[in-house]
Protein backbone atom coordinates (compact mmCIF):
# COMPACT_ATOMS: atom_id res chain seq x y z
CA UNK A 1 0.00 0.00 0.00
CA UNK A 2 1.20 3.67 -0.35
CA UNK A 3 1.62 6.11 1.98
CA UNK A 4 -1.65 7.91 1.37
CA UNK A 5 -3.65 4.80 1.04
CA UNK A 6 -2.25 3.99 4.66
CA UNK A 7 -2.72 7.05 5.87
CA UNK A 8 -6.30 7.19 4.44
CA UNK A 9 -7.22 3.69 5.68
CA UNK A 10 -6.22 4.58 9.32
CA UNK A 11 -7.21 8.18 9.83
CA UNK A 12 -10.80 6.56 8.52
CA UNK A 13 -10.87 3.36 10.67
CA UNK A 14 -8.53 3.83 13.64
CA UNK A 15 -10.46 6.40 15.34
CA UNK A 16 -13.85 4.06 15.74
CA UNK A 17 -11.58 1.11 15.93
CA UNK A 18 -10.06 2.93 19.03
CA UNK A 19 -13.51 3.63 20.54
CA UNK A 20 -14.92 0.03 20.31
CA UNK A 21 -11.60 -1.54 21.65
CA UNK A 22 -11.06 0.97 24.14
CA UNK A 23 -14.80 0.24 25.52
CA UNK A 24 -14.06 -3.46 25.18
CA UNK A 25 -10.89 -3.59 27.12
CA UNK A 26 -11.89 -0.70 29.80
CA UNK A 27 -15.76 -2.34 30.49
CA UNK A 28 -14.44 -5.72 32.47
CA UNK A 29 -16.27 -7.13 35.33
CA UNK A 30 -15.21 -4.68 37.99
CA UNK A 31 -16.45 -2.17 36.05
CA UNK A 32 -18.71 -2.84 34.07
CA UNK A 33 -21.33 -0.04 35.47
CA UNK A 34 -19.55 2.41 33.72
CA UNK A 35 -19.09 3.54 30.41
CA UNK A 36 -16.33 4.72 28.44
CA UNK A 37 -17.55 8.25 28.17
CA UNK A 38 -17.57 7.94 32.14
CA UNK A 39 -14.04 7.25 32.03
CA UNK A 40 -13.33 10.47 30.09
CA UNK A 41 -15.25 12.10 32.77
CA UNK A 42 -12.72 10.27 35.66
CA UNK A 43 -9.95 11.18 33.35
CA UNK A 44 -10.80 14.84 32.97
CA UNK A 45 -11.32 15.32 36.91
CA UNK A 46 -8.00 13.63 37.34
CA UNK A 47 -6.11 12.15 40.48
CA UNK A 48 -4.58 15.75 41.74
CA UNK A 49 -6.66 17.74 43.88
CA UNK A 50 -10.39 18.62 43.51
CA UNK A 51 -11.69 20.05 40.22
CA UNK A 52 -14.45 22.84 39.99
CA UNK A 53 -17.52 22.01 37.71
CA UNK A 54 -16.97 24.66 34.63
CA UNK A 55 -13.08 23.05 34.19
CA UNK A 56 -13.69 19.73 33.92
CA UNK A 57 -16.76 20.85 31.53
CA UNK A 58 -14.28 23.06 29.64
CA UNK A 59 -11.91 20.26 29.63
CA UNK A 60 -14.57 17.69 28.27
CA UNK A 61 -15.85 20.43 25.80
CA UNK A 62 -19.15 19.75 27.00
CA UNK A 63 -21.80 22.38 29.06
CA UNK A 64 -22.18 21.96 32.25
CA UNK A 65 -25.21 20.62 32.55
CA UNK A 66 -24.37 17.68 30.44
CA UNK A 67 -21.51 17.51 32.81
CA UNK A 68 -23.83 17.72 35.91
CA UNK A 69 -25.56 14.70 34.40
CA UNK A 70 -22.92 11.98 33.95
CA UNK A 71 -21.47 13.48 37.56
CA UNK A 72 -24.76 12.63 39.77
CA UNK A 73 -24.82 8.94 38.17
CA UNK A 74 -20.84 8.63 38.87
CA UNK A 75 -21.34 10.07 42.59
CA UNK A 76 -24.37 7.40 43.17
CA UNK A 77 -22.05 4.60 41.64
CA UNK A 78 -19.24 5.61 44.00
CA UNK A 79 -16.59 6.99 41.05
CA UNK A 80 -16.98 10.89 42.11
CA UNK A 81 -17.03 12.90 45.32
CA UNK A 82 -18.75 16.26 45.21
CA UNK A 83 -18.98 19.29 47.86
CA UNK A 84 -18.99 22.92 47.52
CA UNK A 85 -16.27 25.10 48.38
CA UNK A 86 -15.41 26.63 51.25
CA UNK A 87 -14.47 29.85 49.88
CA UNK A 88 -17.74 30.29 47.45
CA UNK A 89 -20.72 28.21 48.02
CA UNK A 90 -21.67 28.55 44.68
CA UNK A 91 -19.02 26.73 43.19
CA UNK A 92 -18.85 22.98 43.04
CA UNK A 93 -15.71 20.75 43.59
CA UNK A 94 -15.23 17.55 42.08
CA UNK A 95 -12.68 14.78 42.90
CA UNK A 96 -12.18 11.14 42.63
CA UNK A 97 -13.05 8.49 45.14
CA UNK A 98 -10.67 5.22 45.69
CA UNK A 99 -12.96 3.55 43.31
CA UNK A 100 -12.83 6.54 41.09
CA UNK A 101 -8.82 6.61 40.75
CA UNK A 102 -8.85 2.47 40.53
CA UNK A 103 -11.39 3.06 37.21
CA UNK A 104 -9.04 5.86 36.19
CA UNK A 105 -6.03 4.11 36.81
CA UNK A 106 -7.44 1.19 34.94
CA UNK A 107 -8.19 3.75 31.81
CA UNK A 108 -4.75 5.04 31.73
CA UNK A 109 -2.90 1.53 31.59
CA UNK A 110 -4.59 1.24 28.79
CA UNK A 111 -4.01 4.81 27.29
CA UNK A 112 -0.35 3.97 28.39
CA UNK A 113 -0.64 0.71 26.17
CA UNK A 114 -1.71 2.71 23.44
CA UNK A 115 1.52 4.74 23.06
CA UNK A 116 4.28 2.23 23.71
CA UNK A 117 2.67 0.13 20.92
CA UNK A 118 2.80 3.51 18.44
CA UNK A 119 6.39 4.54 19.62
CA UNK A 120 7.65 0.83 19.52
CA UNK A 121 10.37 0.64 16.89
CA UNK A 122 11.13 4.08 16.60
CA UNK A 123 13.81 5.82 17.21
CA UNK A 124 14.38 9.38 18.43
CA UNK A 125 14.34 10.74 14.68
CA UNK A 126 10.89 9.20 13.47
CA UNK A 127 9.77 10.07 17.05
CA UNK A 128 10.19 13.16 16.54
CA UNK A 129 8.60 13.11 12.94
CA UNK A 130 5.47 11.22 14.39
CA UNK A 131 4.93 14.28 16.93
CA UNK A 132 5.18 16.27 14.43
CA UNK A 133 2.72 14.93 11.84
CA UNK A 134 0.37 14.26 15.04
CA UNK A 135 0.34 18.01 16.22
CA UNK A 136 -0.13 19.10 12.27
CA UNK A 137 -3.40 16.30 12.64
CA UNK A 138 -4.14 18.44 15.42
CA UNK A 139 -3.97 21.62 13.96
CA UNK A 140 -6.14 20.32 11.28
CA UNK A 141 -9.09 19.65 13.53
CA UNK A 142 -8.69 22.64 16.25
CA UNK A 143 -9.31 24.06 13.02
CA UNK A 144 -12.50 22.93 12.27
CA UNK A 145 -13.89 23.16 15.85
CA UNK A 146 -12.88 26.82 15.74
CA UNK A 147 -14.86 27.50 13.14
CA UNK A 148 -18.49 25.31 14.80
CA UNK A 149 -17.46 27.82 17.87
Amino acid sequence: MEPYEVFHDVLVNLFQEIMDIEEKALITSEFKDISVNDMHILEAIGVKSARNMSSVAKTLSVTVGTLTIAINSLVKKGYVNRVRSEEDRRVVLISLTKKGEKANTHHMKFHDGMIQALMKDLDEEQQKILVKSLLNLRKFFDSYRDKKE
